[in-house]
């Protein structure tokens, strides 16, 4: 008998020697699995796929129905530091032994069947959320929508948030085919909010076809904005006189509209008030999404790391102001389209800090220099090689001045290393920033 691993750690190295392939689709093993466990969901579950914008949604999901009193669950991927953040119970992360606990009785019900990474957790988290006593469960999806292990939940209302280009080898190379990946959370009868604005016809077709309740923006729902307020109509419910959501950004009303849908289509069962709206979405917190830490130089913080995030995080820079030198810290996966979010940042970056990421998957800083040297129209513009991003920000914090701005983006991993210690608090000038939450 070989014994169980005992910390989280230790499950987690489990999990990754367990199966020879990082990402494999499918629902057949994680459905057996469940099924073994006899995992299900007697409350309310709102399933969140899309290309971009998914955190944000589930985040003001979560935030707007706890205020309203309700017990959430919420489970995101991947995490920033620390693998508990992937699993919220009421807006905390959940405890390591409540995790491990998961890990066990997943371990215990696998028998012979082989588990991915992603799959093994995300049953563990499921199982850890089921046992919570919880009121309504906030499920993002992980790559796609249709094969992804999270689709082995019936979902009571599907929210697709915007649809672009990414993991083309997974899901396909056009917005009509990953749109239809994404369609497969819907289910017939439940609605299904797209909050994309210009959706892709497969997913209206799919809709159709197995009978979902569709909710279009522009068609049962709308949105509009001046600079003080926004206000929110459709469906017989409206809302006036909205403040902004915590979470900046220009795309944050269209993730917040898409949310106001959902709430809206699940009002009999979550019934909320116009106060847990207001609440909700003026606490909203979600680390590394236009996140902007105060201090000189200012510091942005995005997990963008695909042409069309980047694309928002640059329309978001702009929208900032001036500074004199923008200095950028860049890591991302060698298997991402490099070339047309270096392309878009170009313009804006005056300095670049390429780094190395502790996994295989990454880009190498010397690969993303030279698709960068590639790619610049900018004879003024100087890059460097670091090994990790917390190396990359120290330097860019020596090299800047108090009226700068440092931006830290591309994969996780980027934002997640300079997290690693609480939130850095920056001086010009200085080569070690000082961590503090």
């Amino acid at each position: 008998m070989t014994t169980l691993p005992q910390t989280l750690d230790e499950w987690l190295a489990h999990c990754e020697r367990l199966h020879p392939q990082t990402i494999e689709l499918g629902l057949d093993r994680a459905r057996a699995v469940a099924h073994r466990m006899a995992l299900h969901f007697d409350v309310p579950v709102f399933t969140v796929a899309g290309t971009n914008g998914k955190g944000s949604t589930c985040a003001m999901l979560e935030a707007i129905l706890i205020d309203a009193g309700f017990r959430v669950g919420t489970f995101t991927s991947p995490h920033l530091v620390r693998f508990e953040e992937r699993c919220r119970l009421l807006g905390v992360p959940a405890s390591a032994s409540d995790l491990i606990a998961g890990f066990a009785r997943v371990e215990g019900a696998r028998g012979d069947i082989s588990l991915s990474y992603f799959e093994f957790t995300t049953l563990a988290i499921l199982d850890t959320m089921a046992r919570a006593g919880l009121d309504a469960v906030v499920l993002e999806v992980g790559l796609g929508g249709r094969l992804d292990a999270v689709n082995i939940i019936d979902t009571d209302c599907a929210i697709i948030t915007s649809i672009d280009i990414d993991h083309a080898e997974y899901l396909g190379d056009t917005r009509e085919k990953i749109g239809f990946e994404k369609a497969g959370i819907m289910r017939p009868g439940k609605p299904v909010i797209v909050s994309d604005p210009v959706p892709p016809q497969s997913v209206i077709d799919h809709a159709s076809a197995i009978g979902a309740d569709l909710w279009l923006l522009g068609r049962d729902y709308n949105y509009e904005g001046d600079k003080q307020q926004w206000s929110w109509a459709g469906r017989g419910r409206r809302y006036a006189g909205l403040a902004y959501p915590a979470l900046r950004g220009a795309n944050q009303l269209l993730n917040a509209s898409g949310v106001l849908a959902a709430l809206t289509a699940m009002r009999p069962q979550l019934p909320v008030t116009a106060q847990a709206v207001r609440t909700g979405l003026s606490l909203v917190e979600l680390p590394g999404r236009f996140q902007v830490v105060p201090g000189q130089p200012s510091l942005v913080l995005d997990v963008a790391h695909n042409p069309h995030s980047v694309a928002a995080l640059a329309v978001n820079l702009d929208a900032m102001g001036f500074y004199p030198t923008t200095h950028a810290v860049f890591g991302a996966m060698a298997d991402k389209d490099l070339k047309p979010m270096l392309q878009r940042m170009d313009p804006i970056v005056d300095r670049w800090y390429f780094t190395d990421l502790p996994t295989a998957r990454a880009a190498h800083a010397a690969q993303l220099q030279a698709d960068w040297q590639a790619a610049t129209h900018r004879k003024d513009a100087s890059c460097a090689l670091y090994e990790s991003p917390a190396a990359a920000l120290q330097a860019a914090a020596a090299a800047a001045t108090p009226a700068d701005r440092i931006v830290v983006f591309g994969s996780f991993y980027t934002v997640g290393g300079v997290l690693e210690h609480g939130i850095p608090r920056l001086q010009a000038g200085q080569p070690t920033p000082d961590a503090g939450s």
